[in-house]
Order: C-alpha cells, then structure tokens, then sequence
C-alpha cells in the first residue's frame, strides 16, 4: 500500500467515523495505520474508533497518547484524546488532557469550549458559603444577567498567560 492508498483509506475512515459506521471505520482506520505507523493523525483517529467502537480502551489510549507525544500542537489530536478519556467513564483524564492542550496549543478556542463543555463553573459569589446556598444561587443568577455570558467565560478567569 502506498501513501495515497492510506490517505484514501483514512479518508474513507472518517467519513464512516462521522457517519456512525463505527465498525467500517475501524477497518479503514487501522488500514490507514499500518500504510503509515508514524502519522499522528492516523494514530489519533485510529484511537478513537477503537474507543467508539468499544473494543479496546487501553489500546485506544495509547494510539491516542503517542499521536499527542509525536504532534504536541495538534488541538484535534487533544480532543480526540479527551474524547477516548470520556468514553472510557474517566472524566478527570479528559479534562486533564484538554487543560495540556491548552498549554500547548496556546488556548485554542476550540479546547476552550471543550473544556467549559465539561462544566467549568465561575465560583460562587460568596465563597464562605456552600455553592448550593440559597444566596449563592440567587447571587449568581444575578450575577449572570448583569455579565453577559458571552463576555468572559469562567474558563479564561484560570488563564495565567496571555496570548
């Protein structure tokens, strides 16, 4: 097989993968990997069609793990990461590998929201109080109409570093 025949076949992949073909996809998947074994992107997607396919969650992890060490910059390839966590029941490992992106992509917008998509929540107006207090609630739904969600989300309050 050669370069374009993997191509081809990872192209068909993952248009079987976004089509929910899970089992077709896995084949064209692991097809593409073994034309090319250093291709991050093939690992990475190759891991996640293991994950979606539920087959073998270790071996999706890793495939998904060695994609990231080979293409630190990638964004797709932290989320595809943090997709695998996900199915996989294991939360903090996904949000874990969105916050490492995130360091290495320089804040991509599209980890951003994967992240917030986790849930991240501003903290609660008055801190010496338990989140679910009657105040805190009423505060912070008072707090949101007058901040306008769209301003600043609660995930770049944690950022250290501007871009």
């Amino acid at each position: 097989m050669n370069q374009s025949e993997g191509a081809s076949e990872f192209k068909k992949g993952l248009q079987a993968l976004r089509g929910g073909y899970l089992n077709s996809a896995l084949g064209h998947m692991q097809k593409a990997v073994e034309n090319d074994k250093n291709d991050p992107i093939y690992l990475s997607f190759y891991g996640l069609a293991l994950a979606r396919t539920c087959t073998d969650w270790a071996m999706a992890e890793a495939y998904c793990l060695a994609a990231v060490q080979m293409k630190p910059a990638d964004v797709q390839l932290y989320l595809n990461l943090a997709e695998v966590y996900h199915r996989g029941a294991r939360m903090q490992d996904a949000l874990s590998a969105l916050y490492n992106g995130l360091q290495f992509t320089k804040w991509d917008p599209l980890l951003v929201r994967a992240v917030e998509g986790f849930g991240i929540r501003r903290p609660p107006v008055l801190p010496f109080l338990d989140r679910k207090n009657f105040l805190n609630r009423h505060l912070g739904k008072l707090r949101h109409r007058l901040s306008g969600r769209s301003k600043v989300s609660a995930l770049e309050g944690l950022r250290s570093t501007p871009s």
